[in-house]
């Protein structure tokens, strides 16, 4: 900024000042007993946290130490928030706020201390154990330490029910006493009462709703507002009763009325609730006082159902209609005063999903919110697909005012659904006149609201949802058929709703058309890519296959479609296991073609190269080759189908067989011109193309191809697959520009179409980045974080022994000591790991002996680098000649970063260290000079030990 006499720098003003400020006064008002000026601190300062400190610095030495100091600071903001939360008597809301901070930082032992004092304020002590049990698991895989002296006495304090735990109760507003909302009408009620007082003259205002809409808590809440009036209530009820004044013999008792009212002290708030229920003489006795108007400040205001109004009631409110009433009509709480109301009658914290989810259900409907709330705080979130029981006795007896045919519309429509189609509705229950005479009815009733011309809805799901769970399963099941076929012949391409009502009706005579319209249904998710949906339609399927006891031919097509879709959505052990009882039970069958069409259909991109399941594996490449041979040679496309399999199967095997059969996939799908053939054969191609190192330059191109088909023909699961390509073979050429690109793009894809494992990929991949830039401490946290989420995926053959590995090999890249545990899981990576750790111990002849070739995959590279490493040490020519001639090939990539998810550095580095050992400087010369240029492009100087060489 300008300041006399030039400019001045004026670094209070930095986002990182005024962070680290907030957070220091956080502390502060901790400190002093001030939780809720702390929270607004903490909230404060995190809220300038918008990603990564100095991320345009990020790779820069000096600003290294200032980034960590701030990445501290902020974990230390998260825990004072949840601190102040706790504080503030919320331990559920702090509950829910340090799992998210645990699961990407399980060494925090504060936080781990928080999380189990915040699950037992929450009444939740063996979760709280189970906290303190999952933390000392945490730090010793992690930090190889044990927990500390807070969490010890923590745990014994616990298990002793130590008093200070308590802290202090929860805010808590007592149940069915809020009252929310509602302004606007209160206004106008206030309104009409400051009119009757400066007037002096009898007023009316009359509250309508549905059942449950709040009207008698809104007359209620204006009462309380009425500072200096006298409040009477004449309350009905539906077995009759209820007066407007007391007991008096007089014969005109209209004059008693007015005497009675006049006899205030001052002005009179007279509330007649429930007109509805009214009998005769008070309706008109009510008209009465306004044909005269009274001289008096009284405000009159009668609350009523508009869904009940008798002709009684009609007759009395058109009377009164002379006095130019204020009329209040009310409908559901819009949202925001329905989660407000559902918090409140809770007493306890509600997240936003929940409160939704009770909207939605009630409609905005206070009573039912309420109803609702009370069930969640006794029995959990689960039970909100639940109605209950008050609910359900209301809604009950208004239903059972509906003459006998209307009752029996309305509970066919339920059947239908939330929505109801009135072609449908009438093409079900006949008699199109009658019909729309129950549909009246209902919604001058208010359980139905208009939708259109052609449409109506149930007001309330609550409403829908006790009409349906009245109906006996047998009428049920039976007019869900009758609503299938009438879809069917209205609506003939609404497969889904057609589909749902099949299955509904769950009957053995309607389950073959179960089958076929589920199967329509899972075609067509799969068409647009919604994976959940298709895993629902193709498990529908299945079942409706098994109710038919059909022959087992559609039936392993639908557990194949299944099996497709839940390795989209990430259960791939779900899908091994039903991939395997299909093979077996189609291949029985003894039909090529059908055998054919199973075993290609599970067209799942892939992009590891090592199998989660080698048996399953070795199962699919026998029965496909047992089927080739069967099938009849013109038969092309199942036969590029078929190869395109074996080629994916016997990914990381030597010899050429698989090679062989991607290319002729390729070959035949360009033949046919079918893209969604030529992206599984071009998926096959990518799983053969390690054959030898440095095939990065032909992966890229593999991965353009396969990328211009995927999103020309719109077929997604491609497009994410070949976007992790590209991060891959750019990763492995430096190219991290290109990649980090490829990253953000899939990420997005995976976020659109819920694709949780894409997420893995990335956050390895943001390891391997701070990895090859030589932030160690960035990169060691990086792989902590990545291998927890892995462990949860049903990625087997990814997750074996990745972690050491990967930290191994990222040791290696910034020159740390190389230092091998052999306690750990290394899976397939032992016999390197071993070769390392035998060379170490001085035992040469035993290192030597363990030392293999590495199997053809995204780590060829890595793993031959470390028999490199092996080599070096044991001064062996000639198996340093051979590494060295297995990896030229690679000398303008960095090792092992083709995989997405590690590095050793550039292979230049290691090919120059050999070619120096074995007396060839000119050739390590310039290998050296490779490695440095490739460091450059990943943004890190050379690790010492290559540059001292």
């Amino acid at each position: 900024m300008t300041a006399a006499p030039g400019y001045a720098l004026v670094t209070d003003r930095v986002d990182a000042v005024r962070f680290e400020a907030a957070v220091h006064d956080c502390r502060d008002r901790l400190a002093a007993g001030d939780p809720r000026a702390a929270l607004d601190r903490a909230d404060a300062g995190l809220a300038l946290w918008r990603g990564p400190a100095y991320p345009e610095f990020a790779d820069e030495p000096w600003a290294r130490g200032e980034v960590t100091r701030l990445d501290e600071l902020r974990l230390l903001a998260v825990e004072r928030r949840v601190e102040a939360v706790l504080a503030l008597g919320r331990p559920a809301e702090a509950v829910a706020d340090l799992e998210a901070h645990l699961a990407a930082l399980p060494w925090r032992e504060n936080a781990w201390r928080l999380l189990a004092l915040a699950l037992y304020r929450s009444g939740r002590q063996a979760d709280a154990l189970s906290a303190l049990r999952r933390a000392r698991e945490s730090l010793a895989g992690e930090l190889g330490v044990d927990p500390g002296p807070e969490l010890r006495r923590l745990e014994a304090d616990i298990l002793d029910h130590a008093p200070h735990l308590a802290g202090p109760p929860a805010p808590v507003v007592p149940a069915g006493r809020a009252f929310v909302g509602r302004e606007a009408e209160l206004s106008r009620l206030l309104g009409a009462a400051a009119g009757v007082g400066a007037r002096r003259r009898l007023g009316v205002a009359l509250v309508s709703g549905d059942a449950g809409a709040g009207k008698t808590a809104l007359v209620g809440e204006l009462a309380a507002r009425l500072a200096g009036w006298t409040a009477e209530w004449s309350r009905h009820h539906e077995q009759g009763g209820g007066r407007l004044l007391p007991d008096d013999t007089r014969p005109d008792r209209r004059q008693a009325l007015v005497d009675h009212l006049a006899a205030a002290p001052g002005p009179l708030l007279l509330v007649v609730d429930d007109l509805h229920w009214a009998g005769e003489d008070v309706l008109a006795l009510l008209a009465s006082l306004v044909a005269e108007p009274v001289e008096l400040p009284v405000l009159v205001v009668g609350t009523y159902r508009s869904t009940e109004t008798s002709a009684a009631l009609g007759e009395a409110l058109g009377r009164l209609a002379r006095a130019e009433p204020v009329r209040v009509r009310l409908s559901g709480l819009p949202e925001p005063d329905l989660t407000r109301l559902v918090r409140a009658t809770a007493g306890r914290e509600v997240d936003d999903a929940t409160a939704r989810a009770v909207f939605r259900r009630s409609g905005g409907n206070p009573f039912f919110a309420r109803e609702l709330a009370r069930l969640l705080d006794d029995e959990g979130a689960e039970v909100l697909s639940a109605v209950p029981e008050g609910v359900r006795d209301v809604i009950r007896r208004r239903t059972g005012g509906l003459i006998p045919r209307h009752r029996q519309v309305l509970r066919l429509a339920s059947v239908i659904g939330r929505d109801v189609d009135l072609d449908v509705l009438v093409a079900v229950a006949g008699a199109e006149e009658e019909v729309l005479d129950a549909v009246e009815s209902a919604q001058a009733s208010g359980f139905l609201v208009e939708r259109g011309p052609d449409a109506v809805r149930f007001s309330h799901d609550l409403v829908r949802d006790t009409l349906y769970a009245d109906i006996p399963s047998s009428r049920r099941s039976r007019w869900h058929a009758a609503v299938a076929e009438a879809v069917a012949r209205e609506r003939p391409d609404d497969v889904e709703t057609t589909a749902h009502h099949y299955v509904r009706a769950g009957s053995r005579a309607t389950a073959p058309e179960a089958a076929r319209f589920a199967r329509a249904a899972a075609r067509r998710a799969e068409r647009r890519f919604a994976p959940h949906e298709a895993v629902r339609w193709w498990r529908e399927a299945v079942a409706a296959h098994d109710r038919a006891r059909d022959d087992g031919r559609a039936r392993s097509a639908a557990v194949m479609g299944q099996v497709r879709a839940l390795a989209v959505t990430g259960e791939l052990a779900a899908a091994r296991r039903l991939r395997a009882e299909a093979l077996t039970a189609v291949e029985r069958l003894g039909d090529p073609e059908l055998t054919a069409a199973v075993v290609g259909s599970f067209d799942v991109p892939a992009i590891w190269t090592g199998n989660d399941d080698q048996a399953l594996a070795d199962q699919v490449v026998a029965v496909a080759g047992r089927t080739l041979a069967a099938l009849a040679p013109d038969r092309l496309a199942p036969r590029a189908r078929l190869l395109a399999t074996v080629a994916l199967e016997l990914r990381g095997t030597s010899g050429d067989r698989g090679g062989a059969a991607a290319r002729e996939a390729e070959e035949i799908a360009r033949r046919l011109g079918d893209p969604a053939l030529l992206a599984f054969a071009l998926n096959g191609r990518f799983m053969q193309s390690f054959d030898r190192a440095g095939r990065a330059p032909h992966r890229v191109r593999l991965g353009r191809d396969l990328l211009a088909v995927a999103t020309r023909h719109g077929l997604v699961p491609f497009e994410v697959l070949a976007h992790l390509v590209l991060l891959q073979a750019h990763s492995a050429l430096a190219e991290f520009g290109a990649a980090d690109g490829h990253a953000a793009t899939v990420d997005r894809v995976a976020e659109r179409h819920e694709l949780p494992l894409v997420g893995v990929f990335t956050q390895w991949y943001a390891a391997l980045r701070a990895s090859a830039a030589g932030r160690d401490t960035d990169a060691r946290a990086a792989y902590r974080v990545a291998a927890g989420r892995l462990g949860s995926t049903g990625m087997v053959g990814l997750e074996a022994g990745i972690r050491p590995f990967a930290l191994l090999c990222h040791g290696i890249r910034v020159g740390a000591p190389v230092r091998v545990d052999l306690a750990e899981d290394w899976g397939p990576y032992r016999p390197w790991a071993l070769a390392l750790h035998l060379l170490d111990a001085g035992r040469a002849a035993e290192a030597r002996a363990v030392v293999r070739e590495s199997p053809r995959d995204l780590l060829f590279e890595a793993r031959t680098w470390l028999t490199g490493e092996v080599a070096l040490g044991l001064r062996d020519g000639d198996l340093m000649g051979e590494v060295y001639t297995a990896l030229v090939p690679a000398a303008g990539e960095l090792a092992g970063a083709g995989s997405g998810l590690l590095t050793l550095g550039p292979v230049a580095g290691l090919l120059g260290r050999l070619a120096a050992a074995l007396g060839r400087p000119q050739d390590a010369h310039a290998h050296f000079r490779r490695a440095r240029e490739l460091d450059r492009a990943a943004g890190a100087a050379p690790p010492e030990k290559a540059s001292r060489e």
